[in-house]
């Protein structure tokens, strides 16, 4: 007994189509003794004509309608299967070098990666800790394929056509004091009530670190502590030696017997966060990995704004 083929299914779409039998042809690449061959194995599987001929061409019968209706659900589906098939053999893989500095290695860029794990897993990361400076030359030496960058607002980056920049989010600096600290039981605090502060920084020179987000205010911070490592400073902190700034992606590795409080200014307190990559790079790992970023800084952002709330 003859049985249904897609081939069949996909001729008498044709030509149903457009009409003809000479016209399928064509626009299959068949013959048209090979369409006719087809249409005559279907109507021996239906049992039935499927097509009626005239001087201007073939029109479907009733059983030609029913069987026409179900294979244009048929090869729907096929053809549905096929592109999902087709994107799962295009998908992310292969090395994946990033670079990131120091602070998104708290929380962003280790969530993203485990998420990648999870939806790529032929995707093989490695990653490099350090300044954002020192990224962006990788990254335009093609030593990364992807770069998570910071910069104050206001700053200035060197511009280069091979790297492209994505911005991700505008994340939070947040003043850190020890649990014993006036300001510790407080939401926010204006900026000006911090003036008299002891301030904890990785230079005596405010302005070569975040503390030196605010150079619009009247006063300048006055550095009492040296610590470049967040372990450090977070100590200090604790001991009721000074104060410092935290980036809101950080919030997470604080330790418990330190205190965040959102600061209160005429301009926002805050750090961009972007990504780099190489300009024109089609890299679905990239692609992958950017998008995870994105979804992360969003979950990021939620739990930070209920930790500390307005």
């Amino acid at each position: 007994m003859a049985e249904l083929s897609l081939t069949g299914l996909r001729v008498l779409r044709e030509v149903a189509s457009l009409g003809s039998f000479t016209a399928a042809a064509r626009s299959l690449g068949y013959t048209q003794s090979a369409i006719s061959r087809q249409v005559a194995g279907l109507e021996v599987a239906a049992g039935a004509p499927l097509f009626e001929r005239s001087a201007r061409g073939v029109r479907t019968t009733d059983a030609g309608e029913v069987l026409l209706r179900h294979a244009r659900s048929v090869l729907d589906e096929v053809g549905a299967a096929e592109r999902e098939l087709e994107g799962l053999s295009r998908r992310a893989a292969g090395r994946l070098r990033v670079g990131a500095f120091p602070t998104a290695m708290a929380s962003l860029v280790p969530r993203a990666l485990a998420a990648l794990e999870r939806r790529e897993p032929a995707v093989r990361p490695t990653l490099r800790e350090g300044g954002t400076a020192t990224h962006l030359r990788n990254l335009a030496a093609g030593k990364v394929d992807l770069a998570v960058i910071g910069a104050m607002p206001g700053a200035r980056r060197a511009r280069s056509r091979r790297i492209a920049v994505e911005h991700v989010i505008d994340d939070p600096l947040l003043l850190a004091v020890g649990r014993d600290h006036p300001l510790a039981r407080r939401r926010r605090v204006d900026l000006d009530d911090l003036a008299q502060e002891g301030w904890i920084a990785a230079t005596a020179t405010a302005s070569d670190t975040m503390i030196g987000a605010w150079q619009w205010a009247e006063w300048r911070p006055r550095v009492v502590q040296l610590a470049k490592d967040w372990t450090a400073k977070l100590g200090l902190v604790a001991g009721g030696l000074g104060v410092t700034l935290v980036p809101g992606l950080a919030a997470d590795a604080v330790r418990p017997d330190v205190s965040l409080v959102r600061i209160r200014s005429d301009r926002n307190v805050t750090r961009e966060v972007s990504i780099a990559t190489q300009a024109g790079s089609d890299s679905p790992a990239a692609a992958a990995f950017a998008e995870l970023l994105h979804e992360t800084a969003s979950e990021l952002a939620s739990e930070l704004q209920r930790r500390i709330r307005d």
